[in-house]
C-alpha cells in the first residue's frame, strides 16, 4: 500500500470499461493504492465477474461495481447520482471505455498505433493550434471528416489511408484534452497513451503487459494536485499533437 500523506484523504474513483484489459488493471492499481474504485462497465454480468476477481484478491474493501453505458445518458445519470448519494465526492474518473465496431486486421491497428498522426494538413493546422482550439473548431473538423468520409474522397482529401477515423478520434480526444483544462482550471485533466498494450482490442498482438499498460494513467490519477494539466503523455513523457 502507498504511504504517502496525499493518499491519507479518503479518495474515490470511478473507471469506466473496468472489467477487463487495462481498465481492470487500473482499477486494481487504484485500489492497492487505498483508492475506492466504482468498476463501470456496460455488461452488468461481466462487470461483476471482475469485480469478484478483485474482491478475491484481498481489494474487498476498495471496489465496488455499478453499470455504466457512456453512450447512454440516462446510465450516466444513474451513475452521477450514485457517486454523490454515497461519497458526495469524486476525486478520479479514468476514461478507458472504448469500442471499435469493425473486424480488425491486426497488422493494421499495429501500423496504426506506431504511425498515429493525422495526415490532413487543415486538421494538423487546427489541432496543433492549442492557443485556439475550441469545440466549435474541432466538430467543424469531425464533420469534415464524416462528410469526406461520406463522399468517398478521403484519400483525396489527405486523410489517413488506413484507420483514419481511429487516429482521428485520438487527435481529437487529445484537443478536448486541452480544451477542458482551459475551461476547469481547477482539475487536473490530462490523456495518456499507455503504449501498445496487449489486449483483445488489437488480438492481443501488443508488446507490454496490462500491468505496464496501466501505470502511466495510474500515476497520472495519483498525482499531487497543483500538478500538470491539459497535457498528454505517451507513458511517462508529455509528447506535442
Amino acid at each position: 500500500m502507498a504511504d504517502s500523506s496525499f493518499l491519507a484523504t479518503k479518495r474515490y474513483a470511478v473507471v469506466t470499461g473496468g472489467n477487463k484489459g487495462i481498465g481492470l488493471e487500473i482499477c486494481r492499481q487504484l485500489a492497492f493504492n487505498g483508492v475506492t474504485v466504482v468498476l463501470t462497465a456496460r455488461d452488468k454480468k461481466k462487470g461483476m465477474e471482475a469485480v469478484e476477481n478483485l474482491h478475491q484478491s484481498g481489494l474487498a474493501d476498495f471496489v465496488i461495481f455499478h453499470q455504466l453505458d457512456v453512450l447512454d445518458s440516462a446510465s450516466i445519470a444513474s451513475l452521477a447520482d450514485f457517486v454523490e448519494s454515497h461519497f458526495g465526492k469524486l476525486d478520479i474518473l479514468v476514461n478507458n471505455a472504448a469500442t471499435v465496431g469493425l473486424i480488425l486486421d491486426s497488422n493494421a491497428v499495429k501500423a496504426a498505433v506506431f504511425n498515429a498522426f493525422v495526415t490532413n494538413e487543415g486538421a494538423n493546422r487546427v489541432l496543433s493550434d492549442a492557443e485556439n482550439l475550441t469545440e466549435e473548431r474541432v466538430d467543424r473538423l469531425l464533420q469534415e471528416f464524416l462528410q469526406d468520409l461520406k463522399e468517398g474522397v478521403l484519400e483525396t482529401k489527405g486523410w489517413n489511408s488506413y484507420l483514419s477515423a481511429y487516429t482521428l478520434s485520438k487527435a481529437a480526444l487529445n484537443a478536448y484534452t486541452r480544451i477542458l483544462a482551459k475551461k476547469y482550471p481547477r482539475f487536473m485533466i490530462n490523456s495518456v497513451c499507455p503504449g501498445y498494450v496487449k489486449t483483445g482490442i488489437n488480438c492481443f498482438t501488443g508488446i507490454l503487459s496490462t500491468e505496464e499498460g496501466a501505470q502511466s494513467p495510474v500515476r497520472l490519477a495519483l498525482s499531487p494536485a497543483g500538478g500538470v494539466s491539459g497535457m498528454f503523455f505517451s507513458r511517462t513523457d508529455v509528447v506535442p499533437f
